[in-house]
């Protein structure tokens, strides 16, 4: 069994900055890649960055500039870098990670973690 566990969201003023982390732990062989998403009430969950072994990233236009993605591979930890924050990224954050499996790669969410960005 593979665990994933977000931290780090929080009650922030527009302009703030805020840190989230997501580790994996349990059965893991090799990680794929890992990936922050976001979700908000009655919509669905949208990919806001990712970020490969070897550490090529990929962002959200929405999120650019603002948001980094960043892992520590012998941690099995991602982080997300959340800078400038708006109210319109006001979500819940979730962490997936993806794990090669003897003859597939498995996916695993975390249970998310709220950021709520407002004055």
């Amino acid at each position: 069994q593979v665990q994933v566990v977000e931290s780090g969201g929080g009650l922030v003023q527009p302009g703030e900055s805020l840190r989230l982390s997501c580790v994996a732990s349990g059965s893991i062989r090799s990680i794929v890649d890992m990936g922050w998403y976001r979700q908000t009430p009655g919509n669905q969950r949208d990919l806001v960055a990712t970020i490969s072994t070897g550490g090529s990233t990929y962002y959200a236009d929405s999120v650019k500039g603002r948001l980094t993605i960043s892992r520590d591979n012998a941690k099995n930890t991602v982080y997300l870098q959340m800078n400038s924050l708006k109210p319109e990224d006001t979500a819940v954050y979730y962490c997936k990670i993806r794990v090669r499996a003897t003859l597939v790669i498995e996916a695993h969410w975390g249970q998310g973690t709220q950021v709520t960005v407002s004055s």
